[in-house]
């Protein structure tokens, strides 16, 4: 318990904390909060349908991930990391607040534009925060530091969304909210100039061809690389179908749309983030394999009461209990899952091999997800969830097969 808090409220967590509030600032103000400014402009519903392709920086930015892994920035002498993550963060907060200037009725192209530049340099953000985390953390580290990052993401997301939108309701000004929201980023700035440089043994890649080739011959000479792969496609995909149709299967069985939001955002976030927290001092005493079996076996689990609910109907004390029982869960195996994709990264390419995992991990969310309306149509809703829950399985076994992996990858003692 005592090594448990002495690492809690060391500085490299609080720095953790403050940088994935900078990381989650973004994204939403790309997404919920852009698309309530164009609705509330009167920007037609097609026109609003662009903001999904502003999102394609997060999925490609393994592309560009290469040159925070070859090259330091002569900035103040920071160091490979930080200058990235200064100049990234400066660029990130003057994309945001540039959007102000825009006008989505009279020219939305334009802000789609603006839009993508800020997802741009948020993508980019990620790349070199992902790096920075794994490189400044031990192995025993990376699940309570990596829990502690998501909840500042969490933090951030919600004051993109909810505070952006109860801003802009009082306020009365889309341009001001951006500009209010360009200037948060000084957080992570701040961050970022009291943080230290991570000390590296391995030397960085000595040109761009073997930033660029390097990362990958590297990761696919392991044997294990393709299992790993699959494992994370896997691990995480019941939950992520299950949450896919979560809100038109509240709806369907009879829930308001008040009673949808107040559960899923309160309750839900609220045990997301606990969860998440929870997982990541239990990842120091379990290890992350052992983990990533218990948190596993618990996200399925979790998936299975949503049969029962679809039976019982619109009772709003079953809707609480299972959002938080499920959110929780979640939240422990995302715990578990980011600390060990730091894990799987050679320090050499730190930040093109994590973009390489991270975008995979999304592909599930992106791709996967987009049938499953169709099987909810044809299943009904009580068997879709056994459905989802049983698409978890195949995660489970692939971890058995990657035991070894794993614990040549961690210096796991749980293995």
């Amino acid at each position: 318990m005592e090594n448990f808090l002495k690492v809690l409220f060391s500085k490299r967590m609080l720095i953790n904390l403050f940088l994935g509030f900078s990381s989650g600032l973004p994204l939403l103000l790309t997404l919920t909060a852009l698309q309530a400014w164009m609705k509330d402009e009167g920007v037609n519903l097609k026109t609003i349908g662009m903001v999904s392709l502003i999102g394609l920086p997060y999925t490609l930015k393994f592309l560009w991930s290469p040159l925070f892994d070859r090259f330091v920035l002569p900035v103040c002498g920071l160091g490979r990391r930080r200058s990235w993550m200064l100049v990234v963060q400066i660029l990130l907060g003057l994309s945001i607040a540039a959007m102000a200037f825009a006008r989505p009725k009279e020219d939305p192209l334009t802000v789609v534009i603006l839009a993508i530049i800020v997802t741009f340099f948020s993508a980019s953000q990620d790349i070199v925060l992902d790096a920075y985390r794994r490189e400044i953390l031990s192995d025993e580290e990376l699940g309570l530091g990596s829990s502690i990052f998501v909840n500042g993401y969490r933090v951030a997301m919600l004051l993109a969304s909810s505070g952006a939108l109860i801003l802009a309701d009082n306020l009365k000004s889309w341009p001001t909210v951006y500009v209010i929201m360009g200037f948060f980023m000084l957080v992570g700035i701040i961050t970022t100039l009291f943080a230290d440089e991570p000390e590296i043994n391995a030397p960085p890649p000595k040109t761009l061809q073997e930033a660029v080739v390097g990362p990958f011959l590297d990761y696919f000479k392991r044997d294990y690389a393709l299992w790993i792969l699959a494992f994370i496609l896997f691990y995480k995909l019941g939950d992520t179908l299950a949450s896919a149709m979560s809100t038109p299967f509240y709806m369907d069985i009879g829930f308001t749309k008040s009673q949808i939001g107040y559960v899923v955002k309160t309750f839900g976030i609220g045990s997301m983030l606990l969860g998440t927290f929870v997982g990541g001092g239990l990842i120091l005493r379990l290890g992350i394999y052992r983990s990533l079996w218990v948190f596993g076996i618990l996200q399925m689990i979790s998936i299975l009461p949503f049969s029962y609910l679809a039976n019982a109907g619109a009772v709003i004390t079953l809707l609480m209990v299972m959002v938080v029982i499920e959110n929780f869960c979640f939240g422990m195996g995302t715990a578990a899952f980011v600390a060990l994709m730091g894990s799987m990264t050679n320090r050499r390419f730190t930040a093109t091999q994590y973009a390489l995992l991270s975008s995979l991990m999304g592909i599930p969310r992106v791709i996967l997800s987009a049938p499953m309306g169709k099987v909810a149509e044809l299943s009904g809703w009580s068997l879709y969830f056994i459905i989802c829950a049983a698409t978890a399985i195949p995660g489970l076994l692939i971890l058995l097969k990657v035991k070894n992996c794993i614990a040549s990858s961690t210096d796991d003692s749980s293995v």
